[in-house]
């Protein structure tokens, strides 16, 4: 399989290649199997697709497990995803339980008053024994009642506690599901969820701007530098992205060095001024590493931006915001371009020279 021909194809259509190769390979349309070739047919992990292209045309679905355990931190967040869900079900059942053995206990309390009240109508004189009888089974049934009631709620009040952990683990491993394990922001699979939640929601649309970012010049900085140097390089940038697109916007690892940032409630105006604050704030970046305090500068980024509401889909919106980045690339990088000041239909991007860079 030739990755350099896959990625060349372009963003836009890496699902369709992925799915093509897997189905050439043999491999199984699984979540872990999609995100391994993902990952290969990007090239952001080098000693991962040597690996990876060690296992040969026809590759074992337990090869390709190994290879996830190796590579990703999240692996195996499936498997512990499903378990608390079964756990989940779990506790729920036994609440359901512990709910249907206090009806029964008041069923059986409210039987035995049902049945006291019954014989106490029909008789007309009651004596003193028969009454005093009465009340010591009244009295018993009472606090045997109760008993089972504090017990009951105490056994509830221990699985509502253990479900509830639960719960918080598993809100913690489906955020580690959709967080990239290098930058710590959200990867690829949360960005997708992103913007089709927001393309789907006709008043969200009216709000939000998608804004693409891409690293200058990586691929060279990576080979004369080295793939830990640029690992370094994406942490720092993507923290920078984080901080300067201010508290509510989006912002995700889309692939090697390519990130998004999803903002809402802002016009074109002060969606492109964020963008100018990332970019500025990049490129003024010293990004010093190592004890030796060396700097690694400048690292520049281009950026291109389209407004939701300029778009009829996400995969739309997508393209748009990317043919802005594009533009950014050709008209000489590290600037920020707005899809509503090209000209339609006058870009034609070339991936080969897009790649390149």
């Amino acid at each position: 399989m030739s990755q350099t021909a896959s990625v060349s194809e372009g963003r836009a259509d890496i699902a369709t290649t992925i799915a093509a190769s897997m189905r050439r390979m043999g491999v199984v349309g699984l979540p872990r199997n999609y995100e391994i070739f993902y990952e290969v047919l990007t090239g952001s992990n080098r000693e991962m697709c040597d690996a990876f292209a060690a296992l040969g045309n026809r590759p074992t679905q337990a090869a390709l497990d190994e290879l996830s355990r190796k590579y990703f931190a999240q692996s195996s967040r499936q498997a512990i995803v499903e378990n608390a869900q079964e756990q989940i079900a779990v506790r729920a059942e036994e609440i359901l339980g512990l709910l249907g053995r206090e009806r029964t206990s008041l069923e059986k309390f409210g039987l035995i008053l049902d049945q006291t009240s019954g014989g106490l109508g029909r008789r007309q004189e009651i004596s003193g024994d028969l009454l005093q009888k009465i009340v010591g089974i009244m009295a018993t049934a009472t606090q045997t009642t109760l008993d089972q009631g504090r017990q009951i709620s105490q056994a509830m009040a221990e699985k509502s506690a253990e479900l509830a952990k639960v719960k918080s683990k598993l809100e913690q491993y489906k955020r580690l599901a959709d967080t990239d394990p290098l930058t710590k922001i959200w990867n690829r699979r949360a960005f997708d969820r992103k913007l089709a939640g927001v393309c789907s929601d006709k008043r969200a649309v009216m709000f939000h701007a998608l804004v693409l970012a891409d690293i200058d010049g990586f691929k060279a900085f990576n080979d004369r530098y080295g793939h830990p140097v640029g690992d370094r390089i994406l942490q720092m940038v993507a923290q920078l992205i984080d901080t300067k697109s201010g508290a509510g916007s989006f912002v995700a690892r889309t692939g090697g060095e390519e990130f998004a940032i999803v903002l809402d409630g802002l016009s074109e105006a002060a969606a492109e001024e964020t963008a100018e604050r990332v970019r500025t704030a990049i490129g003024e970046a010293d990004f010093v590493i190592g004890p030796s305090s060396r700097g690694f500068g400048p690292i520049t980024v281009s950026l291109g931006l389209c407004m939701a509401a300029e778009a009829s889909d996400a995969e739309d919106l997508y393209a748009k915001a990317d043919r802005a980045l594009y533009a950014s690339k050709i008209g000489g990088r590290d600037r920020v371009t707005c899809f509503s000041t090209l000209s339609s239909g006058k870009l034609t991007k070339n991936w080969l020279l897009y790649r390149a860079d």
